[in-house]
């Protein structure tokens, strides 16, 4: 099996360095073709049953000598949800993993993965799918970012509607989110590093949300819209501290990012004479420190995150700044 391996490190002090080894393994033998089903049931946000969604069930099969990776191929079954919103199918081959996608017009598409493993208990199995609907993309500033912060032990904004640092370290002119990054370093290879997240404005923050990137940690599937339709409009905490440390390893290096974290803020908050939301602008962050997309709707107390792909308000970005999730 072709195995792609993902090592994630933290460079002094907050750049996430990515180690991609490929590996190809022959799978155990004799593994023959075997009789499977996939049984899917799509839903809606409010759990009802969503009929004549469209399922693709993709499947990955060996070659007629047991090995994967060069001579793998795979195939395709699809169909419509039933009144119940059920798809089921069957099949007998020598499958080692599933792909399904459940969409319908309205509704973002949703993606799940499966694997066998070898193990004819799991060869029948049952996803529930969960499509979100298509509420009201706007345009946003939105940017992947993926940076080292410019110093050590001193806090640095960031300028979300600029997409840069504050001067000097930038063209930003507005600080939105202050970075401070630290660093004990105890070798060239071998070092722990502290990133705080702080705001320059009382009332502002940010706030973690669970949205599984990893297709086998999202048991309802992974949504092309990960985040809630809108951010939420209180509970945000003035700062965030990450932590990671780094170690050099057999193969590589390994650290503790977790490609899962997400997270709605709050900035350019103005608060009242009794400390509530006079005025605010809101968002959401894809992904860990630093290497994350962001997104802001610049109208002030609209908490809408829904993006529009097609109307980003930050131009001039290169293409690997380039965000297409909604």
């Amino acid at each position: 099996m072709k195995k792609r391996i993902k090592l994630l490190c933290l460079a002094l002090p907050v750049l996430i360095n990515l180690h991609v080894f490929e590996q190809t393994t022959t799978l155990p033998a004799p593994f023959g073709s075997h009789p499977w089903t996939a049984t899917v049931k799509v839903i809606g946000e409010d759990g009802n049953p969503i009929t004549g969604a469209d399922v693709d069930v993709s499947y990955d099969f060996l070659s007629a000598s047991g090995q994967s990776g060069k001579g793998k191929s795979w195939d395709e079954i699809r169909g419509l949800t039933d009144t119940t919103g059920m798809f089921s199918v069957s099949h007998t081959d020598t499958a080692t993993d599933l792909g399904i996608t459940g969409k319908k017009s309205g509704y973002y598409t949703t993606h799940i993965g499966y694997q066998f493993y070898f193990d004819e208990k799991k060869w029948h199995p049952t996803f529930t799918l969960l499509l979100k609907k298509i509420g009201k993309p706007i345009p946003l500033y939105v940017k992947r970012l993926k940076a080292q912060v410019p110093i050590l032990d001193k806090p640095v904004g960031f300028d979300l509607m600029a997409g840069d640092w504050v001067a000097p370290y930038g063209k930003g002119i507005k600080t939105d989110i202050i970075f401070n990054a630290q660093t004990e370093k105890r070798s060239e290879f071998d070092w722990d590093s502290k990133l705080t997240v702080s705001f320059p404005n009382p009332g502002d923050g940010i706030q973690e949300f669970n949205a599984p990137v990893l297709l086998q940690d999202a048991p309802m599937g992974q949504s092309d819209l990960r985040s809630s339709h809108e951010a939420p409009a209180e509970d945000y905490q003035p700062q965030w501290v990450q932590t990671i440390s780094c170690r050099p390893h057999r193969g590589g290096y390994s650290g503790n990012r977790d490609p899962n974290h997400n997270y709605f803020i709050r900035v350019q908050t103005v608060l009242d004479e009794n400390g509530n939301v006079k005025s605010a602008l809101y968002g959401k962050i894809y992904g860990d420190f630093m290497d994350f997309s962001y997104y802001l709707n610049p109208a002030p107390n609209d908490r809408n995150v829904e993006f529009e792909p097609k109307h980003n308000l930050l131009g001039g970005l290169q293409s690997l700044e380039q965000v297409s999730a909604p």
